[in-house]
């Protein structure tokens, strides 16, 4: 077959050009081959081993505590509930009890122009004079009185007859003041119960002072404070119920308490926590008188969140638990070791299962990795 003009010839490129091609083509294979051969290494190639794929440290078990608390202020406050009046007039001239302290029958509680004031229990507060051929349930109630201070040995009957006038006249010639056999109004002050605690206010009853009768002058108060924890909302949820609170008392001691109850403050958005004694006696025992009547005070208090348990500790971080729901600790070999945790408290466990001196391993942190 013939064709017009030149035969026609293939093309062929550049010698330069031909190098750069077969090179383009070299590096293409190798990379191919490259991919391939890591995707079969990475396919075929055995998991690793955690056990020696991870960095460790050691903690050795020995004996120690477990426990946690928090240390806020438990705040002491007296409540006083007004009981009786002052009846006697003039100045005072003397004050017979402190704030806050027990008073008992016959108990003198102030000196009024030198005459005293003393305590007797009755539920009819005294409003007149007693005296011979007197008589009433505030008879009795001086009846009682004189019969426990030992002047009276007769029926509380409510009559003032000759023996009542003659235990009278005992008992105001052991206080110091004229034996007429008549009990003024103000010698004595009608408390509903007896033994209790009293605190005199101030402001009416101090030495120096003039009264005219009728001042409300005398409280009673509780057997104990009132003890609060004000704690952040956060803070309460760590103190349910029956969580231990130990108090230092305003001269030193502890005073055991419990948690009892949580109300919410919603101005402050915190919760006043009311603690409980721990049995029949009040929270501060027999030394309440410590904690001032007036004002609130502040004490130093610890709130036991985890009671301190004794024993093998070992960080938490050590434990393991296997498929099966069991605790080990894993020795430097790598074998299980079970264990029985009997407490945990800010990262520390104390356990039961391995002698002290064992050697547990725990994942390194980062830093130490």
């Amino acid at each position: 077959m013939t064709v017009d003009g030149d035969a026609a010839q293939p093309t062929v490129p550049p010698r330069g050009r031909r190098w750069w091609v077969w090179v383009l083509v070299v590096v293409v294979v190798a990379v191919v081959a490259g991919i391939t051969g890591w995707a079969v290494a990475t396919v075929l190639r055995p998991a690793e081993d955690p056990t020696t794929a991870t960095k460790y440290t050691y903690a050795t078990v020995q004996s120690g505590q477990v426990g946690s608390s928090i240390a806020l202020n438990t705040v002491a406050s007296w409540s006083t509930t007004p009981v009786a009046s002052n009846a006697a007039a003039g100045v005072v001239t003397s004050v017979g009890v402190k704030p806050g302290a027990v008073v008992t029958m016959g108990t003198t509680l102030y000196t009024v122009d030198l005459r005293p004031t003393v305590a007797a229990q009755g539920s009819v507060p005294a409003f007149r004079a007693i005296g011979p051929g007197d008589h009433g349930a505030d008879v009795a109630q001086v009846q009682r009185m004189l019969k426990t201070l030992g002047f009276y040995s007769g029926p509380a009957d409510g009559k003032a007859g000759p023996g009542t006038v003659a235990a009278i006249r005992a008992w105001q010639k052991s206080t110091g003041v004229a034996t007429d056999g008549t009990v003024r109004l103000g010698d004595v002050v009608f408390l509903p119960t007896l033994p209790t605690r009293v605190a005199l206010d101030g402001e009416v009853i101090a030495r120096g002072k003039t009264v005219t009768g009728g001042e409300t002058a005398i409280g009673a108060l509780p057997a104990s404070p009132s003890f609060t924890v004000p704690v952040a909302q956060g803070q309460a949820a760590l103190m349910p119920s029956g969580t231990p609170v130990q108090i230092t008392a305003p001269k030193g001691g502890t005073w055991n308490a419990v948690v009892d109850s949580q109300k919410p403050d919603p101005q402050s958005n915190s919760v006043n926590v009311t603690l409980a004694a721990t049995g029949k006696a009040p929270i501060c025992g027999n030394d309440c008188d410590q904690v001032p009547v007036t004002g609130d005070t502040l004490l130093a208090s610890k709130i036991v969140t985890a009671p301190t348990v004794t024993g093998l500790v070992v960080p938490t971080a050590a434990l393991t638990t296997t498929a099966d729901g069991q605790t080990v600790l894993i020795d430097k070999a790598g074998a299980q070791h079970p264990v029985t945790v009997t407490a945990t408290a800010q990262g520390m466990s104390v356990i039961e299962g391995v002698d002290e001196g064992f050697r547990a391993r725990v994942p390194a942190t980062a830093d130490e990795k």
